[in-house]
């Protein structure tokens, strides 16, 4: 899926860079000739032909550029959602039971000083956390900490 993708965004970034050449040639060229000539009336073929071309061409390329970028990020995006559409669990028996268990079941609960949340002992939040204390019942009563979205822990304090 990947290299189909991005196969087809490479041309228009080759075609970008080929453009802003030509047209830097084509401006180097009009500036040439019209240097080399000293009344307006002989400057302005050099204008008409290389010049107005050659800025066109610089603008269309970095217009090329823009897009081929877009495109390319465009590509991964849907190449990682289509990762995770179609990544499968690796026993489908289990894929029930494992979605609606919840992440965390100890019975300890904690919570960090200056926190807004409590969770259960083992949620990943706070597991390893030296500054974790045991959850103040009085705190969780009056409303001052909710429970972490992440291990969903009871109601009801020990």
């Amino acid at each position: 899926m990947r290299t189909s993708r991005l196969r087809t965004v490479h041309p228009v970034l080759w075609a970008g860079w080929a453009a802003l050449a030509a047209g830097a040639v084509l401006c180097v060229v009009g500036w040439y000739g019209v240097s080399g000539e000293r009344f307006a009336e002989r400057q302005l073929p050099y204008l008409a032909s290389c010049t107005v071309p050659g800025a066109a061409l610089i603008v269309s390329g970095a217009v090329l550029l823009a897009h081929g970028r877009g495109s390319i990020a465009a590509a991964r995006v849907e190449e990682l959602y289509g990762l995770l559409v179609t990544a499968e669990p690796a026993d489908a028996g289990e894929t029930g039971q494992a979605a609606l268990a919840p992440l965390a079941v100890s019975g300890e609960l904690l919570m960090v000083p200056g926190g807004t949340l409590w969770h259960r002992a083992d949620c990943p939040l706070v597991a390893g956390k030296a500054e974790a204390v045991p959850v103040d019942s009085k705190l969780v009563a009056s409303g001052e900490l909710g429970p972490c979205p992440i291990c969903e822990p009871a109601e009801e304090t020990d």
